[in-house]
């Protein structure tokens, strides 16, 4: 008789000779991929992805996702491994889990990457630069992308290397593909992967609602234009946790976004992290963020004909080395997210700025761009502007507890200057002629607490205010050498200063000038280290009061 181990020797010769075991194999592979499609979870390789970093997975990823949507969701699931695609549609309820040690990284073959034509280049939205996307999704629901992996879009193999210049991977401007696109999506969670490299916006999200955003590391400077996230008109978005250096913008709202968190998270760039325009934009809070090596105005806000911003918060952030660092414009042109004729002016109100600390620095180069930035002159010297003019006024602005430390060198001419009526780019204005905060056209401008240094002598003003109304500022400690006085007041009305404290010794404290001037008071504080407090130039009479 035959032992148990020799007769399972024997039917195990007897099976491969037959082919049997092959086909038990291949069964128990059927029952295994059975087993983990019913368990939700659909993992890539068994749709054939190779995950050698040589293949092009392309068609079994979308096969895994598309099998995963047939059976009502679930999660496609990413093993360790290299996996190169080119376009990617993510559907409703499904979610991409990248585990660690796992990279999804995009084709440099330009032709593997299509546009998504329900996504339109013209609309009702900011929808011109593109609509190509590594991974993309329209109108799904419930989507996911998770985990310690890596997405890495080869950016670089996108630039060009000359202006007009085919790029290596054969496509460039519009053509290109974001890191994730997604249009008109509801109830989206994106959470700890890392997006290495897009050869574009990183996360660009259009008219879409109930979005988390959180843990992730997002490093893009190998482009351009390489931005971070970038929203257009979208509702109910939250930004936690998050890590994002970027050669443009770092986090733009655009369109009328409208309840958005952003907190506990760090930026840098070569351009604005917060840059907000168009659109009917309101309920936004900003908190708890740190801002570093960003050469292009942290805080950007562009109001135009058509648009609304109101109920904007900024609170509890850190910024150290940067250019600005706040600008605010109303403009009478038109922006490309607001469409219609014969627009109203914009209106900008309720806007408030509280416990900021920031060190401001011309420009240099970022440590780890891959190519040179090129700096305009008015970036080299800039400070906070709200900047609105013509019959436009942005009403009820606040700072609370600010401390800002600002590099000086600003020259007599320089603080003689006029500010050109641009509302652009912060820089477009040139070197402005307050080396701390310039402000025309506000009614309701609140400041308390505003703590100013300056690293080298300055001749500008601290402060530059411009027909404003209804203005009150408390607790100002300024003053630097050089300076012929600390405040310029031109055509203002119904202005408080109290307790002001001057650092340096100074010939004037305000400069006060226009015959639209009325009813200021300057009171208290400690003036002992200047010559005389006010000095009028063309002042209706009783219009300017002190009190020591």
């Amino acid at each position: 008789m035959l032992s148990r181990r020799n007769w399972l020797s024997k039917a195990a010769a007897l099976a491969a000779g037959t082919g049997l075991l092959k086909s038990a194999a291949a069964g128990n592979a059927n029952q295994a991929s059975a087993a983990e499609n019913n368990s939700g979870i659909y993992n890539v390789k068994t749709f054939g992805a190779k995950g050698d970093g040589k293949t092009l997975d392309t068609r079994a990823i979308q096969s895994a996702i598309d099998t995963c949507y047939k059976n009502n969701g679930g999660t496609v699931f990413f093993p360790p491994g290299t996996f190169i695609a080119g376009t990617l549609q993510l559907k409703s309820n499904v979610t991409l889990y990248l585990s660690a040690q796992t990279t999804l990284m995009g084709t440099t073959d330009g032709t593997q990457y299509f546009a998504a034509e329900e996504i339109p280049l013209k609309g009702d939205s900011t929808l011109i630069d593109g609509n190509v996307g590594f991974i993309y999704a329209v109108n799904a629901a419930n989507i996911g992308i998770e985990g310690m992996g890596t997405i890495d879009g080869k950016g670089a193999g996108f630039r060009s290397p000359s202006k007009g210049e085919p790029s290596p991977a054969g496509i460039s401007g519009a053509q290109r593909p974001y890191h994730i696109l997604l249009y008109k999506c509801t109830n989206v969670h994106i959470k700890d992967i890392y997006l290495k490299n897009s050869a574009y916006h990183s996360v660009r999200v259009i008219q879409s609602d109930y979005l988390k955003f959180s843990g992730l590391r997002i490093k893009g400077r190998v482009i351009h234009n390489n931005d971070g996230f970038h929203f257009i008109s979208c509702k109910y978005v939250h930004v936690h946790a998050c890590d994002v250096r970027t050669q443009d913008d770092a986090c733009a709202l655009f369109g009328s976004c409208q309840y958005v968190t952003i907190s506990d998270s760090t930026f840098s760039t070569r351009w604005s992290v917060f840059r907000f325009g168009g659109g009917f934009v309101q309920n936004i809070t900003i908190t708890n963020c740190t801002i570093y090596e960003t050469y292009g105005c942290p805080i950007k806000i562009y109001c135009s004909r058509g648009s609304r911003f109101e109920d904007i918060t900024f609170s509890n952030l850190i910024m150290k080395d940067v250019t600005g660092p706040i600008h605010i414009g109303i403009s009478e042109r038109k922006s490309s997210s607001v469409t219609g004729d014969n627009l109203p002016p914009g209106t900008l109100k309720r806007v408030t700025f509280s416990n900021i600390q920031a060190t401001v620095v011309a420009p240099r180069p970022l440590p780890d761009s891959e190519f040179e930035s090129a700096y305009r002159p008015g970036e080299m010297r800039s400070c906070i502007v709200l900047n609105a003019f013509e019959d436009n006024f942005m009403e009820d602005i606040s700072f609370q507890d600010i401390q800002l430390i600002f590099p000086g060198a600003g020259t007599a001419a320089e603080a003689s200057g006029e500010v050109p009526k641009i509302a652009g780019e912060y820089f477009e204005i040139g070197t402005p002629p307050a080396y701390a905060l310039f402000a025309r056209n506000v009614k309701g401008l609140s400041i308390n607490n505003l703590r100013l240094k300056v690293a080298t002598p300055d001749a500008r003003p601290a402060i530059i205010l411009d027909h404003l109304e209804n203005a009150v500022i408390s607790l100002l400690t300024a003053g630097v050498q050089g300076s012929l006085s600390v405040l310029r007041l031109r055509n203002c009305a119904d202005v408080l200063i109290t307790s002001p404290r001057v650092l340096n010794p100074c010939a004037v404290f305000a400069e006060i000038e226009g015959p639209g001037t009325r009813n200021i008071k300057i009171e208290g504080g400690d003036l002992t280290k200047i010559k005389s407090s006010i000095l009028l130039r063309d002042v209706p009479p009783a219009a300017v009061k002190t009190t020591e």
